[in-house]
């Protein structure tokens, strides 16, 4: 019963049915500060629905709030992990929820955040642990989101090192794993080679480089999916931006049909088509 719960939790996560997933992190209201004012929160979320994200992750708080129709078309995940920016070691993450209290917020997933090369990694992985175990034994799908950051770590965009992760991350019971991406991007097919569960790339900061393009070129890559927040939620018009990236990941085009060819997939107006791998890996480095 339990493993058919994560069966149908885990279908829930993508909307067209074909494993493949976009998805929302707002849990940047812990770490840096309001994504929005306050009475703007419901008509963000309405505006990511309808432009086709397959999820939203926020925290437990946030998911208490939400009026239950918003969602009707979105899987939710629970973030687990927090920590801030105005702490002494920002790459410190320590758990503020747990799977039950997920489960009885309606979930249909949760995630960890794992910092590997910080000086608290070994708590870190003990947590992500932990609520793999718990996530076990309650049938949730756990999205770890583990990424290269601290001292330790020389060059955050090595694909041999991202390969390390994302085993890390399905060593210890992830279902699937959010990382950074490699550089140059053709070499982030190197780490999903590597990768027994999907992987999903993070969108990054803003930094005036197409998003589109960006998520047509991972998806290139072997990616499963993409986990964009701030590049979205910090959009003129996050519902559009969301729309062509839905197409992208879903592989799906112009008249909605479904396609293998990513590169065909619809654009917010006035963007261009048929961007490639290649021509992305001439973007900078601060993408993600």
């Amino acid at each position: 019963m339990l493993k058919t719960g994560k069966s149908l939790r885990l279908r829930r996560l993508s909307l067209a049915g074909d494993d493949r997933y976009l998805f929302v992190p707002l849990d940047h209201s812990v770490s840096d500060g309001p994504l929005v004012p306050a009475g703007q929160w419901d008509n963000l979320l309405r505006a990511l629905v309808a432009g086709g994200a397959d999820g939203i992750i926020v925290h437990k708080g946030r998911a208490r709030a939400l009026a239950p129709e918003i969602l009707k078309s979105c899987a939710l995940v629970v973030h687990l992990s927090a920590s801030t920016a105005c702490a002494a070691d920002v790459d410190a993450k320590v758990l503020v929820g747990d799977v039950e209290e997920a489960l009885r917020l309606g979930a249909d997933a949760v995630s960890v955040h794992v910092n590997i090369g910080s000086e608290t990694e070994s708590r870190q992985l003990a947590d992500l642990g932990a609520v793999a175990r718990s996530c076990d034994d309650w049938g949730m799908p756990l999205i770890a989101m583990i990424y290269p950051r601290g001292p330790r770590i020389d060059n955050p965009r090595d694909p041999a090192l991202l390969a390390h992760l994302v085993n890390v991350a399905a060593d210890l019971g992830a279902d699937m794993v959010k990382t950074s991406v490699a550089l140059p991007l053709e070499r982030m097919a190197e780490v999903v080679a590597h990768s027994p569960i999907p992987v999903l790339a993070a969108g990054g900061s803003p930094d005036g480089s197409d998003l589109i393009e960006y998520g047509t070129a991972v998806m290139a890559s072997g990616c499963q999916g993409l986990a964009v927040g701030r590049r979205i939620f910090s959009a003129p018009s996050p519902a559009s931006l969301v729309a062509g990236l839905a197409a992208v990941v879903h592989r799906r085009g112009v008249d909605g049909s479904t396609s293998g060819d990513a590169g065909q997939a619809t654009r917010p107006a006035g963007g261009t088509d048929d961007m490639s791998m290649t021509h992305y890996s001439t973007i900078g480095a601060g993408v993600a």
